[in-house]
C-alpha cells in the first residue's frame, strides 16, 4: 500500500511539473524568435496601426521621422534591440536618453501615442521594442526611403543601458577604425556602415557638434562655399546647447532620405568629422562613390544594414516583458 502511495505521489508531481511549464520555454522549438508577421494571430492590425500613427504624426510634426530613424540606431546598437532607450531615469538608473550620446534626441512622447493606439486594439500584446523598430521603418518610408520588410517578436528590456552606451555607440569624432569596428561587432560590414551613415542626408546637426571645425580656425578640409553657410548658422564658438542653432545635414534635399549625402561629402560638405572621414578613408571611399552614383545600390545596402541592426540580440520568448508604457518597466508602472 505504501509503495502505491509513493508511486501516485511521484506521478502527481510529474504531472504538476508538466502543467506549469511555460508556453515559451527557452528552447528553439517553442520560442520562435523573430519572425515575419509575429502578431498575425494575436494582433493582426498591429503593423497597420503603427503605420497610420507614424503617418499622422509626420503630417503634424515632420521631424518625428528623423527621430524614429535615430531611435533604431541608438537602441538596437547598444547590446540589444529591446527599447531600453525609451526608459526614463529612476532613482537607481540613469536613462539612456539623458546621456551625452543622446544629445538632441527628442519626440519620445510620440512613441507613447503610438503605444496607446496599439494598446487600444490589443492590450498587453505588442512590445515597445517592436513599436520602435516598426516606427523607424515607417519613418524611413515617410522620408522617401525604401520599404524594408522587418521581423517582429521582440520583447522589452527592464533596465537602462546608459552605463555601457559609449562602448557601443561611436561618437561623431571617432576614427573610422572605431566606427567600423563597433558596427562589425553586431554584424554590419563596411558597405553597410557606409549605407547607414547615409541617414545623415536628413535632419540637422546642432552647432555644438560641429563648431570645432569652425573655431578657432576653419578646418581646411571643408568646402569654402559651405563654410560661409555654417558660420552664419553657428556664429558662436561656444554655442548654447539649448539654443536653436542647427545646420541642415543636406541643404539640397533636407527632407528626403536619399544618396545626395554621398555627393555632398565627396564635395567636402560633410558637417561632422565622421562624414569627412567616410569620403576619404581608403576602406570606405569606393563605397561612397558607388552610392553617390547609384541610389538603388545605396537603398539595397541600407535596407540590409537596417535589417541586421533591427535583429541585434533581441529578447524573445519569455525573456523581458511587454511594457504597459514605453517609458517605464512594468515593475515601476504603479509606483509614484
Amino acid at each position: 500500500m505504501g509503495s502505491s502511495k509513493t508511486l501516485f505521489f511521484f506521478a502527481l508531481m510529474a504531472f504538476t511539473a508538466m502543467a506549469v511549464t511555460p508556453a515559451f520555454a527557452d528552447t528553439n522549438e517553442e520560442d520562435p524568435g523573430l519572425v515575419m508577421n509575429f502578431y498575425k494571430e494575436t494582433c493582426p492590425q498591429a503593423e497597420d496601426v503603427i503605420r497610420e500613427q507614424v503617418k499622422l504624426l509626420y503630417k503634424r510634426h515632420k521631424n518625428t521621422a528623423f527621430s524614429w530613424l535615430r531611435n533604431i540606431f541608438h537602441d538596437c546598437a547598444v547590446e540589444s534591440c529591446d527599447a531600453s532607450l525609451l526608459l526614463d531615469s529612476t532613482r537607481r538608473e540613469l536613462s539612456e536618453k539623458e546621456t551625452d550620446r543622446s544629445f538632441g534626441m527628442r519626440n519620445f512622447r510620440y512613441i507613447e501615442d503610438i503605444k496607446e493606439a496599439v494598446e487600444r486594439e490589443c492590450p498587453g500584446v505588442v512590445s515597445c521594442a517592436d513599436i520602435l523598430v516598426l516606427s523607424a521603418r515607417e519613418g524611413i518610408v515617410s522620408l522617401g526611403g525604401p520599404y524594408i520588410p522587418l521581423k517582429t517578436g521582440r520583447r522589452d528590456g527592464r533596465k537602462s543601458r546608459a552605463e555601457v552606451l559609449e562602448q557601443y555607440l561611436p561618437d561623431h569624432n571617432e576614427s573610422m577604425s572605431v566606427v567600423l569596428d563597433r558596427f562589425a561587432s553586431i554584424g554590419i560590414d563596411t558597405p553597410g556602415v557606409v549605407a547607414l551613415l547615409g541617414a545623415h542626408s536628413v535632419g540637422r546637426t546642432h552647432c555644438v557638434k560641429l563648431v570645432h571645425r569652425l573655431y578657432p580656425d576653419v578646418d581646411p578640409a571643408l568646402n569654402p562655399d559651405h563654410v560661409e553657410h555654417m558660420l552664419k548658422k553657428c556664429p558662436d564658438p561656444i554655442p548654447d546647447p539649448k539654443a536653436v542653432q542647427y545646420v541642415r545635414n543636406d541643404r539640397g534635399t533636407p527632407m528626403k532620405l536619399d544618396n545626395n549625402y554621398y555627393r555632398n561629402i565627396l564635395d567636402n560638405k560633410g558637417l561632422m568629422m565622421v562624414d569627412h572621414q567616410l569620403a576619404i578613408d581608403k576602406r570606405t571611399m569606393a563605397y561612397v562613390k558607388k552610392m553617390a552614383k547609384s541610389e538603388d545600390y545605396w537603398a539595397k545596402e541600407f535596407s540590409r544594414a537596417i535589417t541586421i541592426l533591427s535583429e541585434n540580440n533581441p529578447l524573445t520568448g519569455t525573456k523581458g516583458e511587454i511594457r504597459r508604457q514605453c517609458n517605464m518597466a512594468n515593475k515601476n508602472h504603479y509606483k509614484d
